[in-house]
């Protein structure tokens, strides 16, 4: 008598295994909590290409220490990294508080961001010195050109002309960061805008890869509070006056170069850990390495109107800060008190020879 076979259970196909990278992580371990920021702000774009860069590059998380003043871009730590370190300062004084981390401990990298107001106003002074001592750490600057905390008035980099929600325009000229920081001694200095992926991307990955001071300044619209008509830092005003001055292509040192370009339209930069930037010429013969020239594409892309983004300056020569001054390999901050400490002997010469 035929018997009717039971049914087969039916076999599950295999996930597919989750995308890691170098480090064997997943991109989930660079997240991290949930963000409280106005829906559309550029801030949160930029949290998000700050998770894609640091991913990719294979950079552990835990070796990152990520610091912020005050302000709507001051929150946006909270929300990569998780498992990073983090501190928030007070208004403005970031900077300081950085410089002394990395004291501590020059192994860690130190990741920045801050605001137009955090860094053109209250944070100028401790904005001038960090660049002038060339202190490795990417410093991100998350633009909007108003203080989003208060109410929206106009910030230190503010345009002429430019009008607020209520009317008011601003007769002050701006400060433009990125030329300030050319001119006292940052030696990677780039602009970019938050609605650029594939540009910003680029130019963190580039800035990760870096020994010295870093200075990202981020064209980030405020939805709330500058992002109508008249207003110099929207998101429409960018997309019709962004002018780049190159087209940045990055090749990680763990991968190999496979795309060879032009003789003369190109610039290849070799990082300090052995990446390379390529940067295509996009404004006649651009050289990013000439100070001078860099200064002068800024002030003549203001004067056009334009606003000009990529990397303007980048010197991969002079000696970050934690190299001048010749420190040991091991953190100071785990030294012991007999490393650290002079003995009464050497504090009783000191003495003797002051007299």
């Amino acid at each position: 008598m035929a018997t009717t076979p039971a049914p087969s259970t039916p076999v599950e196909a295999p996930k597919p295994a989750a995308k890691t990278n170098r480090l064997g992580l997943q991109v989930l371990d660079y997240r991290g909590g949930k963000t409280t920021l106005c829906a559309g702000c550029g801030h949160n774009a930029i949290s998000e290409r700050i998770i894609d860069a640091f991913y990719e590059m294979g950079v552990q998380p835990e070796r990152v220490m990520k610091l912020s003043g005050i302000g709507c871009s001051s929150k946006s730590p909270a929300y990569f990294m998780s498992r990073s370190h983090s501190f928030n300062s007070v208004h403005g004084r970031m900077p300081s508080v950085a410089t002394g981390a990395l004291l501590a401990n020059h192994t860690m990298r130190a990741l920045g961001v801050s605001g137009d107001g955090d860094t053109a106003s209250i944070g100028m002074g401790q904005f001038v010195h960090m660049m002038r001592r060339n202190l490795p750490i990417i410093y991100i600057i998350e633009d909007n050109g108003v203080y989003g905390l208060t109410k929206g008035q106009f910030s230190a980099t503010a345009d002429i002309g430019s009008k607020l929600k209520t009317g008011v325009i601003n007769d002050l000229p701006p400060i433009d960061t990125c030329a300030l920081a050319i001119q006292l001694g940052a030696t990677f200095v780039g602009r970019s805008f938050s609605g650029d992926k594939k540009q910003l991307l680029a130019m963190l990955k580039a800035a990760i890869a870096h020994n010295g001071n870093v200075v990202l300044d981020v064209i980030s619209p405020c939805v709330t509070f500058n992002d109508h008509e008249g207003s110099t830092k929207s998101y429409k005003y960018m997309q019709e006056h962004d002018e780049p001055i190159s087209e940045i292509g990055f090749v990680p040192h763990f991968q190999e170069i496979d795309v060879e370009y032009d003789p003369g339209t190109t610039i290849d930069v070799k990082m300090h850990d052995g990446s390379h930037m390529r940067l295509r010429k996009l404004h006649g013969d651009y050289d990013p390495t000439d100070r001078i020239a860099a200064t002068t594409a800024l002030m003549s892309a203001h004067a056009n109107g334009e606003v000009l983004t990529g990397v303007f300056y980048i010197d991969t020569q002079k000696p970050s800060f934690t190299e001048m001054l010749n420190l040991v390999d091991e953190p100071l901050g785990t030294l012991p008190d007999s490393r650290v400490r002079p003995p009464r002997s050497v504090l009783e010469d000191v003495m003797q020879r002051l007299m």
